[in-house]
């Protein structure tokens, strides 16, 4: 992908790398963070192991017998004083005294210190209790835990203090500490890769664009995609919808933003779900929806890659499709009146002849019956029906079915006035299928004919058609209106090109107006179409 002109200035720094120094700082400040908090929790998980250590020795030794018994006896530090430090020594704890309630030491890992007063708090401890608390002392800063000694009367006869200090503390905090900074470490290293690795990744699919310049992108994105006047439809390799402009919101009829609905789900016509579906390439084929002729282009987004989904244009041919039928009719009309001028110049060179020859009365018979036969189809036409296009229409049809020598005949009962009835949906109502019935009348056996009706009931116009053709078969009439069924030869002409339009545009064109088409299976065809008059127009105006 190219970047455009307006967007190839890399002063800006790319959103790729913005997002890689955001991400070292997050990951770095997490990390760091979660070291601290780590470090704190280790301080505080051996600062409770301490005390709970040293609180399990006070509680141990203040219920020991022999402590009551030495502390109650004549020289209680004899006999306290090595079993203390044996058991200081085996739980590693830095002190343990005993001391009187007076707080007299009579143990202590100093014998110096031993018979002088206890450095500490003792209040809670003559009332009964276990406490602990830090305090600095002889040893330094220590955590210590302090219990009675109670005798058989409940009475406090000694205290037991045991404690570790601050110092010996820190050095268990020390050892945890590398533990600690090498999982930081790891951690830092694994979000840095990680936060590289996410880097490249965006930088490709970025392709290097700053922050600034993926807006303006987007920004112009949006526009084109407002401002185009062609439908454009994005349907990923699921084939659920991945973008729609409004253009094609319009063309389509689609209610709101489609985006993520499977093209199944869209309701549209069968035909162009299918072509949406398969993927395949599509150029300029012609789908009728309800409403609206579209030309579809369909395509991947890189050459051979379906995966990736595809991208669909749409044109609206609705109004050059009701010009071309138009045109076609006034064509048609055309090729009649020269097919007529022709005739009328045999006739013309006939006439002569017999005058030439002194057959006057042959020639003024002649002459007379070829022109009451003219004039009576155009009176037929002209005073049934009173709408100018389609009077025109059908006396153009009717030149034509008799040069291909098929006999176009007007019901007796016809009656149009002025119907309110677009002209341009008549034409394509009528001529299509008009020409559908001459088309078969000719595919049949002689007598080789097909009939018009057209009347106004109860508000509504009823155009009927028949013909002596083979007729349409039972399993095809759920199909007779679908884009691209016919029964005439396709003479290589690809599909989407016109063929099999032509009784699809018919029921467009109906249902346009509100309106029912329905057709007769078996031999001769018949069609009979069922259009509301405009309220403006009066039923009784309109016959």
């Amino acid at each position: 992908m190219r970047v455009p002109a307006f967007l190839s200035h890399r002063r800006d720094t790319s959103l790729a790398r913005r997002l890689l120094l955001l991400q070292a700082l997050v990951v770095a400040v997490v990390v760091l963070t979660a070291t601290a908090v780590a470090y704190l929790d280790a301080r505080q998980a051996v600062q409770q192991a301490a005390e709970q250590e040293t609180t399990a020795i006070v509680e141990s030794l203040g219920d020991s017998p022999l402590v009551l018994e030495a502390v109650t006896g004549p020289d209680p530090t004899a006999v306290l004083q090595p079993y203390v430090e044996q058991v200081r020594a085996d739980t590693g704890t830095s002190f343990i005294t005993v001391l009187a309630p007076d707080r007299t030491r009579f143990t202590h890992p100093d014998r110096a210190q031993i018979g002088r007063s206890f450095r500490g708090t003792i209040a809670p401890a003559l009332a009964g209790e276990t406490f602990t608390e830090t305090y600095t002392g002889t040893l330094g800063p220590s955590v210590r835990a302090t219990s009675p000694v109670v005798d058989a009367d409940g009475d406090v006869v000694a205290l037991v203090s045991a404690g570790i200090t601050v110092a010996a503390i820190g050095q268990d905090l020390t050892s945890a500490v590398p533990g600690i900074a090498g999982t930081a470490l790891v951690t830092l290293a694994v979000g840095a890769l990680g936060s590289w690795a996410l880097s490249r990744r965006l930088q490709r699919q970025t392709h290097g664009l700053s922050p600034a310049q993926l807006a303006r992108m987007v920004e112009y994105h949006h526009a084109v995609l407002h401002a185009v006047r062609e439908g454009l439809l994005l349907v990923d390799g699921e084939r659920r919808v991945q973008l729609v402009n409004d253009e094609a919101r319009r063309l389509l009829g689609l209610e709101g933003d489609p985006a993520g609905r499977h093209v199944t789900e869209l309701g549209l016509p069968r035909e162009l779900t299918a072509l949406l579906t398969g993927q395949r390439t599509a150029v300029d084929e012609v789908h009728v929806t309800g409403t609206r002729v579209l030309v579809v282009n369909q395509a991947p987004p890189r050459a051979g890659d379906a995966s990736a989904g595809t991208v669909v244009t749409l044109r609206d041919h609705t109004d050059l499709q009701a010009l071309t039928g138009e045109l076609d009719s006034v064509r048609a009309f055309a090729e009649s009146l020269r097919a007529q001028a022709h005739e009328a110049a045999n006739r013309l060179h006939t006439t002569v002849s017999l005058v030439e020859l002194g057959r006057t009365q042959d020639a003024v018979d002649f002459a007379t019956a070829e022109l009451a036969s003219a004039q009576r189809l155009t009176d037929r036409v002209v005073g049934a029906v009173g709408e100018p296009v389609l009077a025109a229409l059908v006396l153009g049809k009717a030149a034509t079915a008799h040069e291909r020598g098929v006999l176009l005949e007007i019901d007796p009962a016809t009656a149009v006035g002025e119907t309110g009835l677009p002209g341009g949906d008549l034409v394509t109502i009528v001529g299509n299928l008009l020409d559908n019935a001459i088309d078969a009348a000719l595919a049949g056996d002689p007598p080789r004919e097909v009939q018009l009706a057209a009347e106004v009931t109860g508000g509504r116009l009823e155009i009927r058609v028949e013909d002596t053709g083979p007729g349409v078969p039972d399993d095809a009439l759920g199909h007779v209106f679908e884009r691209g069924w016919s029964t005439k030869d396709a003479g290589g002409a690809p599909a989407g090109l016109g063929r099999g339009l032509g009784l699809a545009l018919v029921a467009q064109a109906v249902r346009r107006h509100g309106g029912t088409v329905t057709v007769r299976p078996g031999s001769g065809a018949q069609f009979v179409v069922s259009l509301p008059l405009p309220a403006r127009v009066p039923a009784e105006a309109a016959s």
